[in-house]
């Protein structure tokens, strides 16, 4: 239906195929995942998907996120058997494998399919297997895989409970998952070792690496909102982000913007952010909805160029303007970004936990 990966958003043909297949269903999941990507870049919000295709905002969000999780298996590899099964079912399932990084998500969606878990199932392992990921050196005996992941998570269980029908049941399930004969040896061990162990371990600490660029957000000042005076524009300080988080102090502008860290924003020197109606813009789509925009100006950039738009000084007034001529205004800086705010249908979606950027 529409290819993984692609950036451009599809044409107004496009479009209208994409929701004929939609509202028939065709295609495989993973199809139907793409073609609501394939909406949203073209600008449509989940509520819009629904009303033309039928597919719900929370199921909308379930595929796509499955669809992300599939592709990363796709690149880490899976067996042939998986790849099939998952390529015509089991979205709920990989859904549930969001939280793992791509190696362990390939190596779960396997083990899962041949022990033939579901997603309630599932749901209920990542986390053991995911907190079996931080550490540092594996238990005595059990080795890397999800299995004995799964399976200390049940032996720990194990060790803490007195009542001999609890304790067997999860020795058995801790039997079931594991993977090597040395961690199906330290399971085995609890048959005939009844020692409890009633301490509770110390919860674990809520660490969190990050990970690459976009995960840190750049810190920018706001001059305010147009209209605004060149002196407003002068009167905001230059920032220097201090590592490692990009923390900023500065006097003078008391109004702040995070934005995401993509590789434009990184790669100005200087830049400022200017509220503004979105009409005001130049070459402004007549037809597009008028909302209140974000504009990032580069103070450092400030030679003239044809293919760009930049802020100018008309008298003591601020202007944004494009000329395939040299502007015969003084140039204040470059546009390099204009960030519109999310449509969100329901503001409390997005502190469910289903939530994922990839």
């Amino acid at each position: 239906m529409v290819s993984p990966g692609s950036s451009s958003p599809p044409n107004t043909d496009a479009v209208k195929d994409i929701l004929l297949r939609l509202r028939r269903k065709e295609g495989t999941w993973v199809d139907w995942a793409q073609g609501c990507q394939a909406l949203q870049k073209a600008g449509f919000n989940p509520h819009q998907i629904f009303e033309e295709t039928g597919f719900e905002p929370i199921q909308q969000n379930q595929i796509v996120v499955a669809e992300q999780v599939y592709q990363s298996l796709l690149k880490v590899g899976v067996a042939e058997t998986t790849k099939a099964h998952f390529t015509q079912q089991g979205s709920d399932s990989l859904y549930e494998l969001r939280i793992l990084s791509q190696a362990d998500r390939a190596s779960t969606a396997d083990f899962a399919l041949q022990h033939g878990l579901d997603s309630d199932a599932i749901r209920d392992l990542v986390k053991p297997i995911k907190e079996y990921s931080y550490r540092k050196e594996k238990p005595p005996g059990f080795g890397d895989g999800p299995g004995d992941a799964i399976a200390y998570h049940f032996w720990k269980l194990a060790r803490q409970k007195d009542d001999l029908q609890d304790r067997s049941r999860l020795i058995a399930q801790g039997l079931r998952f594991a993977e090597s004969p040395t961690a199906r040896q330290q399971i085995e061990k609890l048959l005939t070792d009844f020692t409890v162990d009633k301490s509770r371990p110390a919860p674990r600490l809520p660490l969190y690496r990050l990970e690459s660029e976009s995960d840190l957000p750049r810190v920018i000042p706001v001059v305010g909102q147009m209209p605004l005076t060149v002196e407003d524009f002068k009167a905001v300080p230059v920032v220097v982000p201090e590592a490692p988080f990009g923390m900023v102090a500065a006097n003078g502008a008391s109004a702040w913007i995070a934005v995401p860290g993509w590789q434009v924003i990184f790669r100005a020197e200087d830049p400022v952010g200017l509220l503004t109606p979105s009409r005001q813009l130049p070459n402004y789509p007549a037809d597009a909805a008028d909302e209140v925009v974000l504009a990032v100006i580069d103070r450092s950039d400030r030679e003239w160029s044809d293919d760009g738009y930049f802020l100018t000084a008309e008298g003591d007034q601020l202007a944004l303007a494009w000329s395939p001529q040299p502007l015969d205004t003084p140039i204040l800086g470059k546009m390099i970004l204009i960030l519109r705010p999310k449509r969100i249908l329901d503001e409390d979606y997005n502190r469910e936990l289903w939530q994922l950027d990839e």
